[in-house]
């Protein structure tokens, strides 16, 4: 069995063929889902989908791309999206200085604030970082000071070793995605080979960054098992034993009662 823990299947990717990827995601022994938002619109979606599909589970926060005019109604909206009994975390928030689409204090801001509410809110985070590790990491580090907090994803990882290491000391966990597969990555090998087993968390980030052979092609959960499987082979692991790890610390992460 294996958790899916960070896809999108509310984008428009999946519009025309959402129960055939479930059925795929089903037959390979995906037995969940965690959606996140990235902006207040697919946020509700996410949180309405969750109420017709058996397992899957919402995320809700505004991604920095979408963090222009975030304030406190936006904040107030969140609140209230995330009373919602399928909501397990808040996310995907951060910093994003590749597409540099929000000023970066802008970006800041909504991030810090949207931390602030998970703290609030006794819910782990979903991070999305690129271009931006300095600033991320010194952010979640007073963020993550004393180890009083409520758990975090780095989601996608795409830092080093002593990037992951200093996450993994903060109690942060480590999320890994297609790109560990490619026959040109070099640092994520080494950070699956370098973190600890109870640290490791699995997804696709559909329908991006499917992994190889399918590299370039629309992502699906069914594909998080490919995944699985390298890094079981990076850890030395079975892949079931590698499987049982990674779905324990998604279940422990975001506090998941899975319907049998």
């Amino acid at each position: 069995m294996l958790i899916d823990s960070h896809c999108h299947l509310i984008f428009d990717a999946f519009a025309d063929d959402l129960p055939d990827v479930l059925a795929r995601a089903a037959q390979a022994g995906v037995s969940a889902f965690i959606n996140p938002g990235t902006n207040l619109g697919d946020s509700r979606q996410i949180v309405t989908m969750s109420d017709a599909v058996e397992n899957l589970y919402a995320a809700v926060g505004v991604h920095p791309n979408d963090a222009a005019g975030f304030g406190p109604a936006a904040l107030e909206q969140l609140r209230e999206l995330a009373a919602h009994p399928n909501v397990v975390a808040i996310g995907e928030i951060g910093l994003d200085y590749y597409w540099d689409k929000t000023p970066r204090p802008v970006q800041q801001r909504a991030f810090e604030q949207q931390l602030a509410l998970a703290v609030e809110l006794d819910l782990p985070v979903i991070i999305h970082q690129r271009d931006s590790a300095a600033d991320t990491m010194a952010i979640l580090r007073d963020w993550g000071a004393g180890g009083n907090h409520p758990g975090l994803v780095l989601h996608s990882f795409s830092g080093d070793v002593p990037m992951a290491e200093e996450a993994v000391s903060l109690g942060f966990y480590i999320g890994i995605s297609g790109p560990v597969t490619f026959k040109n990555s070099r640092a994520l090998p080494d950070v699956v080979a370098a973190v600890p087993p109870d640290r490791l968390l699995v997804e696709t980030d559909a329908p991006f960054l499917s992994p190889h052979p399918f590299r370039g092609k629309r992502n699906e959960p069914a594909r998080v098992q490919i995944i699985a499987k390298k890094m079981a082979e990076l850890r030395g692991l079975s892949p079931e034993s590698m499987a049982q790890h990674l779905t324990a610390n998604t279940v422990r992460l975001f506090g998941l009662s899975l319907q049998s």
